[in-house]
């Protein structure tokens, strides 16, 4: 080209400079060079370019055949042979070829590579499927960055909503909701239960969710006397018919006819997935039920990280209109949480861990796979050192060596995702994710993460042994193979593969042991009811039932399952143990002045629920027949019996007797203390024992729409039958209610002891697949380190060494990795335990106990992995090792 012609552009030269066959490169681009000059001079530089764009992508394709046939047929232009080396390509599929063949001669190795990195690849990818939309994705609420929520959640009324409703400083608008799941009644088809919450007119203001027809609530659809109305989801309008006409229909919900106004859209969910509709509340500025939950958009100006500036402005309104009680007061502890946080709840750290762990596993994986390649490397030390002498590069030798590793991990990251997708409902299931679990769904992302994984998994995996080859000496292979053995570079990186494989298994399972500690203190903690043989069935009512009916509706219920074959005896409750404390009010006592803003629980049940959960009598009687229920007119009772527990008689009658005293607060009516019963763990199962009044069903009225009925099995083996006989009854017996759930009360102190249970059965199996990996690559370190010494061997005990001495000396290298591995790991424990420190009871992340039997677990799985090499050693015949050599 002439020294005035024009510069080629660089991308599209080197486009073709990599494409075209060696032996016809340097003409095709003359040509290309001077007619780009022709081009640029008569038509100007901008179609030159274009021109020669065109060109480089336009042949790109054929340049590619004629590559890829060369490659396939051997055939290559006789110009070739004065040029050094082979195509690009042609060394490729060359060497992807010869990989294959090895892998095929190699099956053993192939699939314990394969699966090893599969487990980690899938696992992994697995738990990022099901964390992308709980961590990752974006909330899908325009406003989710601008909207916090408040403190004490489940715990806020109307009253105190309404009359901050504009005194909230810092917040444009601020929107109240509780859980509120209803019936829905239609015509020809059985009442069904739908999972909902009611809020004040606010809520999709402040979310920023517009409908995808319709509208949402506005001013006034939460005043006294307004019309009901329903915001309805897009997959329960499907269900419906799917038709805009819907808008304006009435739907029967909890037995009361709202009318619908909007649909929001498909991927619109709040607060978690399974809430199908969202209710309009007409507010009540008297009202004192404190259930709940509060979140606002915040003002122009205000950021998550200045609106707690605003604090002290809003505790000291609430402050001065409202008296709380000590567990109550939302005067103190006040903070915001990001919308985020709140949504999430205690799922975040239970999925953090499980991320962790299963990346943990999948270095584990790498680090399994790569000492097994670097074994692989070493037992071609002397065809990798006659290729050398004969000419090959070390580059050539390693590019074979990740072409290997690549074609593992591509089989790897195929497995992987299969294991992801048979395994991700099973896992979602097992993760303490609630309704997320429900509806997780795989989909392509969890398939090109594994893949992704995979990719990241073989550069790790490459790495050791291609230290190994780059720096070792290939010749001098030659001569150590005639004298014995190798020993040096890779014994080392070997030898420090698996004690990082130790140090990260035991990362796993001294996290298992901690949760195994901490959820053994949670189970040791007494719940104060007899959790075994009881079944529990969840029913939803209407709220618009008279006292009356309701009553006789659960009383007639209470009796048809108490007759069920296998039941013992059957109650039901207004509100179980360990769900969670709420339904609360003030308390008075007779003789006792200023108790009104004392907070204390309140259960209504019906007269066997003692006996039935196993709740003992301290003194006095429980209620029997004598308690009649009251009709819905009667205007002549003044007292009701009561029952209280032993903290409300420890902190209001201290060194009395409380049968027979008179107290009030809730309900307008006199209430007679007849028996005292023992502490229930009626909110969490680590609260501390709050005061508990228990009304009979019937003289007080039934609250909400949530009852509980429970059933005392005779066998534990009945208890499936009769959940299932349970469900037909009272579908049978009592059509206008609804099954919300059926379970017993041993999974409901399952879940009450929390996620940490959950974790800690992932994580045991997690640490188990961790110890087998570790073993596996403890087993093929000492075996290599057996082999390479096994002339040295032979030649000692010729002379007189016994052969226990030398499986002793075996076994000492294993257990001295072992013990590097175990302290490394100790440490990095210690470095990580914040995130299973929300998870943990009664322990800490330096538990002593738990370190030692992770550490015993660790040793017994060395010394077992490094006797079964060791033993092969020390029984080895001399005579026969000194004939091979």
């Amino acid at each position: 080209m002439p020294p005035s012609a024009p510069r080629l552009p660089r991308v599209p030269f080197l486009v073709l400079r990599l494409l075209a066959p060696r032996a016809e490169r340097d003409e095709i681009l003359a040509d290309l060079a001077e007619e780009y000059a022709a081009k640029a001079a008569r038509d100007g530089g901008g179609a030159a370019r274009r021109w020669l764009w065109n060109q480089a992508f336009a042949s790109s394709p054929a340049l590619l055949r004629w590559s890829w046939w060369r490659s396939r047929s051997g055939y290559e232009p006789r110009a070739n042979a004065f040029r050094p080396g082979d195509p690009v390509l042609k060394t490729w599929m060359t060497d992807a070829r010869y990989a294959m063949r090895r892998l095929r001669v190699r099956p053993g190795y192939t699939f314990l590579a394969v699966l090893t990195l599969a487990l980690g690849i899938g696992g992994t990818a697995a738990v990022f499927g099901i964390a992308r939309p709980l961590i990752f994705d974006r909330l899908p609420y325009p406003n989710a960055d601008r909207v916090v929520t408040f403190w004490m959640p489940g715990w806020w009324t109307e009253e105190e909503l309404l009359f901050m409703r504009r005194k909230y400083s810092g917040f444009t608008e601020v929107a109240g909701y509780r859980p509120n799941d209803v019936t829905l009644a239609q015509t020809n088809a059985p009442t069904r239960l739908i999972r909902g919450i009611e809020s004040s007119a606010e809520l999709f203001s402040v979310l920023g969710s517009p409908p995808l027809i319709g509208r949402t609530f506005r001013r006034g659809d939460d005043a006294q006397g307004s019309e009901p109305t329903v915001v309805i989801s897009y997959g329960l309008w499907q269900e419906l018919g799917g038709k805009p006409s819907i808008l304006g229909t009435r739907l029967t919900l909890g037995g009361l006819d709202r009318t619908v106004i909007g649909v929001m859209p498909r991927k619109f969910w709040f607060p978690d997935p399974a809430v199908r509709v969202w209710l309009s509340r007409p507010l009540d500025p008297q009202g004192r039920n404190g259930s709940y939950a509060l979140l606002g958009t915040m003002a122009p100006g205000v950021t998550a990280q200045s609106v707690s500036a605003h604090l002290p402005s809003i505790t000291s309104v609430l402050g001065a209109r409202f008296k709380y009680s000590a567990k109550a007061d939302k005067t103190r502890d006040a903070q915001f949480k990001t919308l985020r946080d709140e949504l999430l709840g205690k799922m975040r750290p239970a999925i953090v861990a499980m991320f962790v762990a299963m990346g943990l596993i999948l270095l584990i994986a790498c680090a399994n796979v790569a000492a097994l390649m670097l074994g692989q490397v070493e037992g071609r030390a002397s065809e990798l050192a006659v290729r050398s002498a004969l000419g090959a590069t070390h580059a050539r030798l390693l590019q074979q060596i990740i072409i290997e590793a690549l074609l593992v991990g591509v089989a790897a990251g195929l497995c992987g995702a299969a294991l992801a997708a048979a395994g991700f409902h099973m896992l979602a299931g097992a993760l303490p994710i609630g309704a997320w679990a429900e509806n997780a769904s795989f989909d392509w992302s969890v398939f090109v993460a594994a893949l992704a994984m995979a990719v990241v998994a073989v550069l790790l995996v490459v790495l050791a042994p291609a230290v190994t080859l780059w720096r070792g000496d290939l010749r001098g292979a030659l001569n150590r193979a005639r004298t014995g053995g190798i020993q040096g570079r890779g014994g080392r990186l070997e030898r420090g593969l698996v004690v990082i494989e130790v140090a990260l298994a035991m990362l796993i399972a001294s996290g298992a042991a901690l949760l195994v500690r901490s959820v053994s203190n949670l189970y040791a903690i007494n719940p104060g009811i007899d959790p075994r043989n009881v079944a529990v069935i969840d029913v939803v009512s209407n709220r618009n039932m008279r006292m009356g009916e309701r009553a006789r509706v659960l009383d007639n219920l209470t009796h048809a399952l108490s007759a069920l074959p296998g039941v013992r005896s059957a109650a039901v409750a207004m509100k179980l143990p360990l769900r969670g404390g709420g339904d609360s009010f003030d308390i008075t006592i007779e003789g006792k002045p200023g108790l009104e803003a004392t907070f204390t629980y309140f259960r209504i049940v019906s007269q066997s629920y003692f006996s039935t959960m196993g709740i003992t009598l301290r003194a006095g009687r429980l209620f029997d027949s004598s308690d009649r229920p009251l009709a819905d007119n009667d205007t002549t009772t003044r007292e009701i019996p009561v029952i209280i527990n032993e903290a409300l008689a420890k902190k209001f009658f201290p060194g009395e007797n409380p049968l027979g005293r008179r107290m009030g607060g809730g309900f307008n009516i006199a209430q007679r203390v007849i028996g005292v019963v023992n502490d229930v763990a009626e909110g969490a199962l680590t609260d501390q024992r709050e005061p508990v009044r228990y009304y009979l069903g019937g003289q007080a009225p039934w609250f909400g729409n949530l009852e509980a009925f429970v059933l005392k099995t005779r066998r534990a083996a009945d208890l499936p039958a009769v959940l299932d006989a349970a469900r037909q009854t009272v579908n049978r017996v009592a059509p206008q209610l609804a099954v919300q759930t059926t379970t017993t009360m041993e999974r409901e102190l399952d879940r009450a002891v929390g996620p940490a249970r959950q974790v800690m059965t992932l994580l045991s199996l997690l640490s188990g697949l961790a110890l087998v990996l570790g073993a596996i690559g403890i087993y093929g370190v000492i075996s290599h380190f057996a082999a390479r010494r096994t002339r040295d061997w032979a030649i000692r005990v010729a002379l007189g060494l016994p052969g226990s001495r030398v499986v002793t000396h075996i076994v000492g290298q294993g257990v001295a990795l072992v013990a590097v591995g175990v302290v490394l790991g100790a440490i990095g424990t210690l470095a990580l335990a914040h995130v299973l420190a929300s998870l943990l009871f009664g322990v800490t992340a330096f538990d002593a106990i738990a370190f030692a039997a992770a550490s015993l677990a660790m040793l017994v799985i060395g010394v077992v992995a490094a006797f079964i090499p060791a033993r092969r050693a020390g029984t080895v015949d001399p005579a026969l090792v000194l004939r091979e050599q």
